[in-house]
């Protein structure tokens, strides 16, 4: 893994695919808000709760959303989930991989299409996806039809990241008229990532663009 980046140049161009693929860009800002009652769990105890029942979360202006079910708070750091949905022909993050996370993935409706290293998986409606820490994966819809999901995670909160992502650092961006160039913001995602063992590799994203005929 000697690619990851480790000059300023490259941590900009980063910080630019992330947010483009996070699926708002700067133009659409995820709205929902956690569904699941938020009831913490003292350290050694787990307490009951439930995630009532919602609409069906749709991709938003930026073709991308996610809306948190269950945050790993509520499970003692154990498990936490997040419900996406994923517009027609979008590209998803740039090919990354986590130091410490496992991902599990449900595919609700529609199908999505998932790289790991070098092979790519599509996922139909009702099939599950296992993404091991420390291999590079991505994933993307190249059908013209959304897709919904469950994404899982394990072992880390990883939904902390996507929700200061989403509804914390990319809003003020656009409240602000902020870019990732913004000093203050790039201190801010540089952090992000260090802080949850992200490792990205855009410079593999256009090709993938390019092969499937997506759109950013």
């Amino acid at each position: 893994m000697n690619e990851v980046f480790n000059n300023s140049s490259r941590r900009q161009m980063l910080r630019q695919l992330l947010l483009a693929t996070a699926g708002v860009g700067l133009t659409g800002i995820a709205t929902t808000a956690a569904a699941a009652d938020r009831s913490i769990s003292p350290p050694g105890k787990l307490l009951p709760f439930m995630v009532p029942p919602a609409e069906p979360l749709q991709p938003g202006p930026g073709g991308l959303d996610i809306r948190v079910l269950v945050h790993s708070s509520q499970t003692n750091m154990q498990y936490s989930c997040v419900e996406f949905a994923t517009a027609a022909k979008k590209m998803g993050p740039a090919p990354h991989y986590h130091k410490t996370l496992d991902e599990l993935m449900y595919v609700l409706e529609g199908t999505a299409t998932v790289m790991v290293e070098d092979t790519f998986y599509e996922i139909p409606a009702g099939g599950w996806h296992f993404r091991p820490r420390g291999m590079v994966h991505t994933f993307f819809n190249q059908t013209d039809k959304p897709f919904r999901g469950i994404d899982m995670y394990f072992n880390q909160n990883f939904e902390d990241f996507l929700e200061e992502m989403f509804h914390q650092l990319i809003p003020e961006m656009q409240q602000k008229k902020l870019t990732p160039q913004d000093p203050g913001i790039a201190k801010r995602m540089d952090a992000l990532h260090e802080k949850f063992g992200l490792v990205g590799f855009p410079e593999k994203r256009q090709a993938i663009i390019d092969k499937f005929g997506l759109i950013t």
